[in-house]
């Protein structure tokens, strides 16, 4: 079973839209087309068929089909407000025959083995708590030979978190299941995946953070205000200020898992 804390939706219309104003349409998470370009650096998508587990608003799904030509995308997400969002925006870019978006409850993914070419995730898959589940799910879905690759917010170590993150946490206030980049693999390794790479995306992060957060203080402000109220803004910067301090400590790290399934 792949499930989540909370099965209520966590990234409502209001979060939606002012993520979008810090990404870019069709975002919920950091770096907009250029980090999801990094993600999948060195794969031909040409021609595949892939599944973005937690697809948001849906601009990552869209961009793999129009910048990097699978296809057929199809985009999962268990909560309806980002998966409506996500439909919106296949039809407005006119990609609705070649892009699909289904809404599900949390537990086993709703699509028949070996399926997809690859399977994505970008900052997602920290909502699943059983990550051997999880993993063993994607590898069933992954056709012989297939790719899984992935971006993901992971804790350091396994341990007990520091107080700095455990108020990181509180103040996102989202159903958090962090893990280390060393569980991930070895989710991956017990599932069957091979040639596991993992790659600390902390550095870079870490900076893009301190400009997200000198935005928000600043130009961005007055407009985020507007369209979603100043105290929702104020909210964020806390927890902008909070997730700061534990990225510049290393607790907090953003990395890329990429692994295959072998053919025999």
């Amino acid at each position: 079973m792949i499930e989540t804390a909370d099965a209520e939706p966590e990234y409502d219309d209001t979060a939606i839209r002012f993520l979008e104003a810090l990404w870019g349409e069709g975002y919920l998470s950091p770096g907009g087309p250029e980090e999801v370009d990094r993600v999948v650096e060195g794969l031909s998508l040409d021609g595949k068929t892939i599944l973005d587990i937690g697809c948001g608003a849906g601009g990552i799904t869209l961009h793999l089909v129009a910048r990097h030509g699978a296809a057929r995308a199809t985009g999962f997400d268990v909560e309806k407000p980002v998966i409506e969002t996500a439909r919106r925006g296949a039809v407005r870019q006119g990609l609705a025959d070649r892009v699909s978006f289904v809404q599900a409850p949390p537990g086993p993914l709703p699509f028949a083995a070996a399926s997809f070419d690859v399977v994505f995730s970008k900052d997602a898959l920290l909502h699943v708590p059983d990550k051997d589940a999880l993993f063993a799910e994607i590898f069933r879905l992954l056709k012989p030979g297939g790719v899984f690759a992935a971006s993901n917010w992971m804790i350091s170590h396994d341990g007990e978190p520091s107080p700095e993150m455990k108020a990181y946490v509180a103040a996102e206030g989202l159903s958090f299941a962090m893990a280390s980049p060393a569980r991930y693999a070895e989710a991956m390794r017990r599932a069957g995946f091979t040639n596991i790479t993992v790659r600390d995306r902390n550095p870079w992060y870490r900076e893009v953070a301190r400009e997200e957060l000198a935005r928000l203080k600043g130009p961005l402000y007055q407009p985020v205000a507007a369209a979603v109220g100043a105290a929702y803004v104020d909210k964020n910067i806390k927890t902008w200020e909070a997730m700061q301090k534990v990225l510049d400590s290393g607790e907090h790290r953003p990395t890329h898992l990429r692994g295959w399934k072998p053919v025999g």
